[in-house]
């Protein structure tokens, strides 16, 4: 039978809506539990197992941990009934292996709200193991001489159903005569006068030395080696919390076919104290030890801390050796074996628009219309809370009398923040604000964003379940996207909250924090490099902050010409208008510059053109978007512009003049100023790159081996200055010119040049590396020509366009080395037509160089170092040289 949802059902006046509590999915867990109950099950009925070992280390325990809201409570009811009634298992559950009357399940809830004391607990559990008809005489005694003493002239049946436990177990009415039943067993045994009152009023003393005494008289009870020793102490909490010790020492004795399994779900651990205080969760965790033949499941906001050893004195039994199954996740990773706590994680999108769709129907069809279910699945991460919270929004918009848009989900809710802070230490909370105004983060550094001089709330705090561990990143910790969301965004009412000029202070810590990581990090990693950046620039521009080291990062960036994704969100109007702020500026020139490997450059051009019209931009940083707006635009073939653009960072002094340098000279080469290109490289130094300059030179004029010595210089300069980008770049360069002479060594070249473009990948240079392999099986393979026109077309993506240029010059190559002349023709044309506006022109002279034909009268001449003549000669030979590779001899 569904579960209904009477909080929805009690929200609309339309009758024929149906709410119901959606369970969606959690296979996973339900197959931790099957999995663990049949392994423990398998234990407790071997041969060497012993219930009344207290050393043995304890496996009897499987913990479900997570943030507010993800469905705990959910789980813990639905394997209840699970394990109560086959049919009111999911379908989508499977069957467990063990026989449904072999468990006794119950689940006893330890919110605060539900007012469970710990009494109540034990009397719980021994209300479940009722069900199987049979005394259980060790315990029942030290339970009734414990009632008696704490609740002298009351009725333990009385107390029962005023607390509506005897209304909850069908069986609970048959306590009070099983307790009896073995108080009279005792009684007769002993010869006492009367039946109970005798057995532990006055008698108490006979019975405790029979015991001792091992007297045949009650030797049913003698076997259990501890019963005296409770029986004589004091009846009181602590006498108590050792009870479970008998009642599992009872079900041991009962005849096989006759005992079952207890399995004690326990919810809500989170409210049995907090970290400081202990005293519910120690005498919790000693019904766990003394009841090894139970099976446990905790559900709980955080993760069982039993088996750290520093928790010692404040728990009886602790430590990686007394819960091996308890200890942290990593380090069952390390050894292969499967760890007893489980994180509970979030809803993929399609459980979340599951959920929605059967949460609220009518007439046996979702309410919710299939888009806003979408957009709401979207919004949660994963988060049943956010669901749920969304449905009774849906339901109080409706009632306005209007469809609810998924715009209206737009949404963060205040409950969210709520439920997560609900349980956290007000530093823990402080710490928690801080964090969310970054993206990732460790203790060090949560600690100098809170301001704090102590790490142990940072400490307490990655502990919680909203907080997610990736050992990979630079800082293993990040909150739950959408509890971050919820606390930067949602209306927060909670008595400690934050004003504006709190939010303003912690982000100019945060700002200080990653300066500090960034420039103490001796190592000069360029992953701690892009982590402060990224984090620094959103802070910069959310809070209005001056740039600061953020110039110098920025900077440092480009300069190692690795173009990994800075995930920054770029501003969804690019005009003067929808930028703000100096910070919103660079973010958007970075963002244009890294998406630049993946956008035409039209669109480079247009984003870099409006942030310099902007004005936003501090003069230190101008020169950043004016040459890469020229970078771009030479890359459209927009020389003019381009070389006006270089022309002013050059003329600028700054930091990327000499880089602005290199720009030009490039400029000169394409308009077959060699000489000139020569010269400045001379000018240039390591900051102009200027072996790259003069290898560029070379290759253009056949002179491979050349080429092959500067480009091996400046991969060897890149390398000693640790500058992974442009050794990338160089390595695709230096593929591209040997692969005219050298087929071979080619195959080494292009192979080491992917292995290094794999990891920094600029786009430019993959396609150089492409081209590359295209050259070294000119004349070799028959698809040539279609491989050409799959790599032509994702150019024609990209917008570079001397990429298309540099292509068409390979399949001249091609059908040179093959002598068709047709397709040659047909290559030079096309050639002729992409180099029209006169830049790459000599590319034109260059295919009749390797056909052996004569310049055509009208076309233009390239200043070549050593003049036509032999610049002719080189290209001529390198396809005569193929030719007798491939044995054509033409």
């Amino acid at each position: 039978m569904a579960r209904r949802d009477l909080r929805a059902l009690f929200s609309s006046n339309d009758r024929s809506v149906s709410a119901d509590e959606a369970f969606t999915n959690r296979e996973a867990q339900w197959q931790a539990v099957t999995a663990g109950l049949a392994e423990h099950i398998r234990h407790v009925t071997g041969a060497d197992f012993d219930v009344e070992d207290l050393e043995s280390p304890r496996r009897n325990i499987l913990v479900f941990h997570g943030i507010g809201g993800i469905g705990k409570s959910t789980l813990s009811r639905k394997i209840e009934a699970s394990l109560t009634a086959s049919e009111l298992r999911p379908v989508h559950w499977e069957s467990p292996a063990h026989p449904q009357d072999r468990t006794l399940p119950v689940r006893i809830d330890l919110a605060r709200a539900a007012g469970t004391d710990f009494e109540r607990v034990i009397l719980t559990i021994r209300l479940a193991v009722a069900a199987l008809g049979r005394p259980m005489p060790a315990f029942d005694l030290a339970l009734r001489r414990y009632w008696e003493h704490n609740h002298p002239g009351e009725p333990i049946e009385d107390y029962l159903r005023r607390g509506g436990l005897l209304s909850r177990f069908s069986a609970a009415a048959a306590l009070p005569q099983q307790m009896q039943s073995a108080l009279s067993d005792v009684a007769q045994a002993l010869l006492l006068p009367g039946t109970v009152g005798g057995a532990l009023g006055h008698g108490a003393g006979a019975l405790i030395k029979a015991l001792r005494e091992r007297r045949r008289s009650v030797r049913a009870l003698s076997g259990c080696s501890r019963l005296a020793d409770l029986l004589e102490a004091e009846p009181d909490l602590e006498a108590l919390s050792f009870y479970p010790h008998l009642l599992a020492w009872d079900l041991a004795q009962l005849p096989v076919g006759k005992t079952a399994v207890p399995v004690i779900l326990l919810d809500t651990f989170e409210d049995t104290g907090d970290r400081t205080h202990r005293d519910f969760e120690r005498l919790l965790q000693r019904v766990v030890w003394l009841m090894p033949n139970a099976f446990f499941v905790v559900a709980g906001r955080n993760r069982l801390q039993w088996a750290e050893a520093n928790l010692e004195g404040q728990l009886d039994w602790t430590g990686p050796n007394a819960w091996p199954g308890l200890v942290p996740y990593t380090a069952h990773v390390e050894s292969g074996t499967l760890g007893h706590q489980i994180l509970i994680g979030d809803f993929s999108p399609e459980d979340c628009e599951n959920y929605l769709a059967r949460r609220l129907s009518r007439e046996g069809q979702p309410l919710i219309d299939e888009p806003v279910r979408r957009i709401i699945a979207e919004r949660s991460h994963g988060l049943p809370l956010y669901l749920d919270l969304s449905v009774m929004r849906y339901l109080e918009l409706r009632r306005g009398d209007r469809r609810p848009q998924g715009i209206d989900f737009d949404h963060d809710f205040p409950a969210l923040i709520a439920c997560t802070l609900s349980d956290l230490t007000s530093e823990e909370r402080h710490v928690l604000r801080s964090v969310s105004l970054l993206s990732a983060f460790s203790v060090p550094l949560a600690t100098q964003v809170a301001g704090m001089d102590h790490d142990a709330p940072a400490l307490r705090l990655t502990e919680r379940p909203f907080i997610r561990e990736s050992p990979s990143g630079v800082w293993p910790f990040h909150v739950h996207d959408l509890i971050r969301a919820a606390i930067r965004n949602a209306d927060d009412g909670s008595d400690d909250r934050w004003s504006e000029q709190d939010w303003q202070r912690a982000a100019q810590r945060a700002f200080r924090a990653l300066e500090s990581q960034w420039r103490q990090d001796v190592r000069h990693d360029r992953a701690v490099l892009v982590g402060c950046l990224q984090q620094g620039l959103l802070l910069a521009r959310d809070f209005h902050l001056d740039l600061g080291w953020l110039t110098d990062a920025a900077f440092q960036y480009v300069g190692d010409s690795v173009w990994e994704p800075l995930a920054l969100p770029a501003a969804t109007d690019t005009s003067s208008d929808g930028l703000q702020s100096a910070a919103a500026a660079l973010v958007e020139t970075l963002s244009a510059i890294v998406r630049r490997q993946h956008e035409h450059r039209e669109r480079t051009i247009s984003r870099l053109s409006a942030v310099l019209a902007s004005g936003l931009l501090p003069d230190d940083l101008i020169e950043l978007a004016e040459y890469y707006l020229a970078k771009a635009q030479r890359d459209l073939g927009l020389t003019e512009d381009s070389y006006r653009g270089m022309q002013r960072v050059a003329s600028a002094e700054g930091r990327l003049a000499f880089a602005a340098r290199r720009g030009l000279a490039h400029l000169s080469r394409l308009s077959g100023d060699f000489p000139a290109a020569v010269d400045a490289a001379g000018r240039l130094g390591w900051e102009g790159r200027h072996h790259r300059v003069l290898g560029d030179v070379w290759w253009v004029q056949a002179d491979t081996e050349r080429a092959a010595t500067a480009y091996r210089a400046a991969r060897s300069e890149a390398e000693d200055h640790g500058v992974m980008g442009e050794t990338a770049m160089v390595q695709a360069h230096l593929a591209f010119a040997v692969s005219f002479a050298d087929p071979l060594r080619a195959d080494d070249e292009i192979d080491l040049a992917d292995r290094l473009l794999s990891r920094v990948g600029p786009r430019s240079s993959r396609m150089t590396a492409r081209i590359a392999a295209i050259i070294r099986d000119a004349g070799l393979t028959a698809d040539l020509p279609d491989r050409a026109a799959i790599l032509l077309a994702e150019i024609s993506i990209s917008g570079i366009a001397y990429a298309t240029a540099k292509l068409q010059l390979a399949l001249c190559f091609h059908h040179a080395v093959l002598d068709s002349q047709d397709e040659l023709a047909a290559d030079i044309a096309r050639l002729r037509e992409l180099t029209q506006n006169g830049h790459y022109a000599y590319y034109v002279e260059i295919a009749h160089f390797m056909a052996g034909l004569p310049l055509p009268e009208h076309t233009g001449r390239a200043m070549w170092i050593d003049g036509e003549r032999h610049t002719r000669e080189r290209w001529r030979h390198l396809v005569t040289a193929r030719r007798s590779y491939l044995g054509t001899g033409r």
